[in-house]
């Protein structure tokens, strides 16, 4: 974990153990706080020397800041040899630069915690904003309140703070917790009374916990104290909220609309309710519905849907109604983007349940049922599903292209038939939805980008023409994808900035997770890779946690790859031991078994390793058994491995992914190609 530092209180540092260690003297706190504030940037002694005397440095100051920081960097690095260079706090140029991550300062921790808590569903943000308060110590920067230099980080995370506040209540409201809420929100509006958020949330928590009198008397409180004490006028949202208390409808502080339509919510679940009845077989379709939506509202959103669609499958199933069961299974078109199932037993069994629906259909299925049908098992039958096993790369050379495997040719063709009927049809949404089971089925081998890349602008084109949002982000994303293998990264940048636009507008949270990856991988691109590590680590703090395991299992090791894989080394032995793998196992093992020259079992490990999926991932899986199979002399799977990237020479290799990138594919063929001379020379 390293050094940790904290400014959210009195200024402290803590070892990897957690244990606080001693930074000194008020100066030496002084100082450490200040590099801390512009984290990774230099700051030039004689800023030190104005910072830390603000009217007259006495003579000697700046002998005194280099006296300061001689122990602050033993404080810091306490184990360090003398004539070592300090790794942590560096001299750099004219001044001193304090090297940290992010989150390796409660300050950026808890900004990362609040903006992961303002884009998750309320019981989930509850936590993360219990999480991100839960940081602070005191006040931000607490040791020195009368410092100017401090003064505008001290302001900007004291506003952040109170936004939480208000973020953790507006949550708490949205749960059903309004009464928890109260209390923090009574002492929020007494310390800051010119918050309006802060009362209005105060108003709508006291309502919704059954005291309307009280929240109608807070309301005239707030109005006397911002006229008559602070000499502001009241803004609308005050007038709004008490409206709606007044009618019955109050909505959750800063979100009033919010509060329209959780009444209109509730009274239309009470109308179905008492209208349909309880075995209706509109229930099932209606509630597939519902499932799709609310798959793309979020992380818990996307988990509650994933754990409820296949038990609606089933009992539309069970009705031996084959339309029924049909719409059901067809209704679910969420966009999906990543190749790997979250949830493979899952995806194998809608698989097997839309073919099954097919058949029962028959020859007579409308045309538009059918594609539907077609297009769940194009977009389900991903890289990694294969029910027929992988292809093994055996001792012997292979075949040059080896035959299909049978799943993959049944998709394949799904996607192609759903395609043409959704297109006859001129159905926009169905076209959408069957052009996102093409895009699951683009990966029959490497080079297929610029194919993405076409798909990606018909899908955004479509969907933009139409109104079909949801398609219009997966559309752009996809095009992001591909012009990142494409080494476009300009491009891929506008694609990342409409498509937050887009989440933004309508509410699609998930799709920032992708964006943040991409620029994680365009930072590396253009900056190197130490530039880039703290993009990641926020990457991969969002993707922990975002309801996509397809996505997040093993996305550590893949970022540890990195800086390995676009250098011409192997693995130190060791270094990736507390890492888990997780479904990259068999193509990182044989590198890994190279790097800690075991040579025997790292031949071993590639004579029986399969191929790599049929996904976004492929080319980066097979540079990890290209330079492996080099490294050791296995020259069948070195020779494999070469023929399969030379379809991508123009690529760069994982980029397609939009998470990594281990540089241009065409270094990596020149390497495979130098050692396969090597292998082929005479003894």
């Amino acid at each position: 974990m390293g050094v940790q530092f904290g400014l959210l209180g009195p200024v402290a540092a803590w070892d990897d153990q957690g244990a606080p260690m001693p930074v000194g003297a008020p100066r030496h706190r002084e100082v450490l706080a200040r590099l801390l504030v512009v984290r990774n940037r230099v700051v030039p002694v004689d800023r030190l020397v104005a910072d830390l005397w603000e009217d007259e440095p006495p003579v000697g100051a700046v002998g005194a800041v280099r006296t300061f920081v001689a122990a602050l960097r033993r404080a810091l690095e306490p184990g360090r040899p003398t004539r070592r260079p300090p790794s942590l706090l560096v001299t750099q140029g004219p001044g001193y630069l304090l090297r940290v991550n992010r989150d390796a300062v409660d300050a950026g921790r808890f900004e990362e915690t609040a903006d992961r808590a303002g884009a998750a569903a309320p019981h989930r943000a509850v936590a993360l904003w219990n999480e991100a308060l839960g940081l602070w110590r005191g006040p931000a920067l607490a040791d020195f309140p009368q410092a100017r230099w401090a003064a505008p980080e001290r302001a900007r995370l004291e506003s952040l703070r109170l936004r939480a506040v208000e973020g953790r209540a507006d949550a708490l409201i949205a749960t059903g917790a309004a009464r928890e809420a109260v209390p923090d929100l009574e002492s929020h509006v007494t310390a800051h009374p010119w918050r309006e958020d802060g009362w209005a949330l105060l108003a709508t928590a006291l309502d919704r916990s059954g005291r309307r009198g009280d929240a109608l008397a807070v309301l005239r409180r707030a109005r006397q104290t911002l006229a008559d004490d602070l000499g502001m006028d009241p803004g609308p949202a005050l007038a709004r909220v008490e409206e709606r208390i007044l009618k019955g409808t109050a909505g959750a502080g800063t979100a009033e609309e919010s509060g329209a339509a959780d009444g209109v919510w509730g009274r239309t679940a009470a109308a179905w309710e008492r209208s349909v009845p309880a075995r209706s077989r509109a229930r099932l379709h209606a509630t597939a519905g519902l499932l799709r939506e609310l798959a793309v509202t979020g992380a818990d959103g996307l988990e509650e849907a994933r754990e409820h669609r296949g038990a609606v499958v089933a009992a539309a199933g069970a009705t031996g109604d084959a339309e029924l069961a049909a719409r059901v299974i067809g209704s679910y078109d969420v966009p999906a983007v990543w190749t790997r199932a979250d949830d493979p037993a899952g995806a194998a069994e809608l698989v097997r349940a839309a073919a099954r629906s097919a058949a029962a259909l028959g020859t007579g299925a409308a045309p538009g049922a059918r594609a539907r049908l077609l297009s769940v098992v194009a977009v389900e039958s991903r890289g990694d599903a294969a029910a027929d096993g992988p292809l093994p790369l055996a001792g012997a050379e292979p075949a040059a292209e080896p035959a299909a495997e049978p799943w993959r040719t049944r998709a394949e063709r799904a996607a192609g038939e759903a395609v043409e009927l959704a297109r006859a049809l001129g159905d926009p949404a169905l076209l959408a939805f069957a052009l996102n089971g093409a895009f699951m089925q683009s990966f029959g081998h490497c080079g297929l980008a610029t194919r993405r890349a076409a798909l990606g602008t018909e899908l955004t084109e479509l969907a933009a023409a139409h109104g079909l949002p949801g398609h219009e982000i997966l559309g752009r994303l996809v095009r992001l994808q591909a012009l990142g293998a494409l080494g476009d990264l300009p491009a891929a940048d506008h694609e990342a900035e409409l498509v937050d636009r887009l989440a933004d507008r309508h509410e699609r949270p998930l799709a920032r997770v992708f964006t943040a990856w991409h620029r994680s991988l365009r930072t590396c691109e253009t900056d190197g890779w130490e530039a880039a590590r703290p993009h990641y680590a926020r990457a991969l703090a969002s993707t922990a946690d975002c309801g996509m395991p397809g996505l997040a299992a093993g996305a550590p090791t893949l970022v540890a790859l990195v800086p390995v894989m676009r250098g011409g080394e192997l693995p130190a032995p060791g270094s990736f031991d507390h890492l888990d793998p997780g479904p990259y196992e068999p193509w990182l093992r044989p590198l890994l078994l190279a790097g800690a020259g075991r040579t025997e079992q790292a031949r071993r490990a590639l004579s029986a390793v399969p191929r790599p999926p049929h996904d976004l991932l492929q080319e980066a899986l097979w540079c990890l058994l290209a330079r492996a199979s080099a490294a050791v002399g296995h020259a069948p799977v070195l020779r494999r491995s070469r023929d399969e990237l030379a379809r991508a020479a123009t690529e760069f290799a994982g980029a397609g992914s939009g998470l990594i990138s281990f540089g241009p594919v065409e270094r990596h063929l020149r390497a495979a190609d130098s050692a396969l001379r090597d292998l082929d020379a005479p003894a």
